[in-house]
């Protein structure tokens, strides 16, 4: 195991167009960190620098306190688990786990022994003599896995592992790869697009946005105390409710549709946005249906279940609810119809600058 050190890390194509816009991070021995933001933002090109496949403009990685820019992938003691597992389809479960080994030239005795301990814990001892054909989905991407844990690297690197499967099994494999984590406190570095296998992963999470960290934390800190709008547009299922308001002084807000009729007592309003025009977010699932609050139209309903989400327009604002399917109301809910939603007194409501996006500070 090992700590891994970004400081200042840069990445520019061509010269002069940014990837990466410097990343600062110290990660601990042990810790599980995903890296989490949309299509493009630059998560696969980190892991990929860690690893040694990119090449780094500027700054510096270090693996265990030695810095690894210019060390070949081989040399610097990491294993990586892809996206679409790379076994080699001639060969047997058994011998895709052991062909590191053998090129690293361990004794046949060593290779057995990594190779049966890696099978036990990941539950494929009975599946060594098959091939890559014969499996599942779930069953190969274990195999990828035990041909990463039998290196017994410094550091594991994900990069999208479980995106090629469905829904349950991606359920059942985050499980796994928790479980594997607690087993071998190994250092982690994981990729992601999925928001919920990030927050039900990571120890820590880096939420990235077109090259740059927009938040390190927790994926408590994170959800509950958003550093920006675009993390708070991000992380959540539905996303964050966001609505421009004019505060004044007093603690009263605005919108551009007029008064914004909220359930708020002003001594709610903090002094640091009193008197300025900021972005108001509110979680869907700490609204409410049939509060005094916003007159919205439904625009569509989706159940889940036990539960619900109520899509509405509030002017020129899209808003979610979630909420129990039980939930009364004083008519049936259908696309088309109105009715007063507000938050529900009882969580914090968050408050962003409008030209930076950043949360106002202390808030």
């Amino acid at each position: 195991m090992a700590t891994l050190s970004f400081k200042n890390v840069k990445k520019t194509y061509a010269g002069n167009i940014p990837v990466i816009h410097g990343i600062d991070m110290e990660i601990a021995d042990g810790e599980f960190i995903v890296i989490v933001g949309p299509s493009g933002c630059g998560k696969s090109t980190l892991m990929r620098m860690v690893a040694g496949l990119e090449a780094i403009t500027s700054g510096e990685i270090q693996i265990d306190g030695v810095t690894v820019n210019n060390l070949e992938p081989a040399d610097r003691d990491i294993a990586m688990v892809f996206q679409n597992y790379a076994l080699y389809p001639h060969m047997s479960v058994f011998d895709n786990m052991a062909y590191g080994l053998k090129l690293r030239k361990l004794s046949k005795e060593q290779i057995k022994k990594r190779v049966d301990d890696a099978a036990e814990i990941l539950e494929l001892s009975k599946l060594l003599d098959r091939r890559p054909r014969a499996l599942s989905g779930g069953q190969r991407q274990r195999v990828a896995m035990g041909r990463a844990i039998v290196r017994e690297p410094k550091v594991f690197l994900f990069d999208e592992p479980l995106s090629n499967l469905d829904a349950k099994l991606r359920v059942a494999m985050r499980l796994e790869i928790l479980k594997l984590h607690r087993r071998l406190r190994t250092t982690s570095l994981y990729v992601t697009h999925d928001q919920v296998e990030a927050m039900t992963l990571a120890h820590r999470m880096i939420v990235m946005n077109q090259g740059v960290p927009e938040q390190i934390g927790t994926p408590v800190d994170v959800f509950e105390k958003p550093a920006t709008v675009f993390v708070a547009s991000f992380i959540g299922s539905p996303p964050m409710n966001l609505i421009q308001v004019q505060v004044a002084g007093d603690g009263t807000m605005q919108t551009v549709e007029g008064s914004l009729p909220l359930d708020i007592p002003p001594t709610d309003v903090p002094p640091a946005v009193r008197g300025r025009k900021v972005i108001l977010g509110l979680r869907p699932e700490y609204m409410i249906l049939n509060t005094r609050g916003l007159s919205a139209e439904i625009e569509m309903i989706e159940t889940l279940g036990s539960e619900q989400l109520v899509h509405c327009r509030y002017g020129h604002d899209q808003l979610v609810v979630r909420c129990t399917t039980r939930q009364q109301t004083e008519a049936p809910l259908q696309p088309g119809s109105r009715l007063d939603i507000g938050p529900d007194g009882r969580h914090p409501m968050h408050w962003f600058e409008i030209h930076s996006g950043k949360r106002v500070a202390n808030l």
